[in-house]
Formats: structure tokens, sequence, C-alpha cells
């Protein structure tokens, strides 16, 4: 396929966990992928295969702890 520009915006946990590998292949696959993640957040780390922009949030990492 050709390459173009992706905007991903992940939910928390499970969503983004499924969603990783295919965001990694299109990058490999020549598409230019933003992930915006917010600054609290489990298991989105950055990685050279996509660019990562993150976002203020207004929830503490305990918080979203004790919501789920």
């Amino acid at each position: 396929s050709d390459g173009g520009k992706l905007l991903v915006v992940p939910m928390v946990g499970s969503h983004w966990l499924s969603m990783k590998e295919v965001v990694q292949k299109l990058s490999e696959r020549g598409h230019e992928v933003v992930v915006l993640v917010p600054e609290v957040s489990w298991q989105m780390e950055t990685t050279q295969a996509y660019k990562v922009v993150t976002h203020p949030v207004s929830q503490t990492l305990e918080e979203l702890d004790n919501a789920f």
C-alpha cells in the first residue's frame, strides 16, 4: 500500500494492546503514524516505530487505577 499519514487516539488498556501491533505494521509499510496518548496511562510507551504525542489529563495514575 502507499504510505500515508495516520493519527491514532487509543483508549487506555486492552484497546491499545490490540492496536499496537497493527500500528507498528502500518509504520513498517511506510505510513507516518502519530499516536496521541494521555500523560497518565498504562502500557503506552514510546517507540521508534511511530511518533508519540502526549496530552495533559486531569486524572492521576492512582485515580485511574482506582477506576478500574
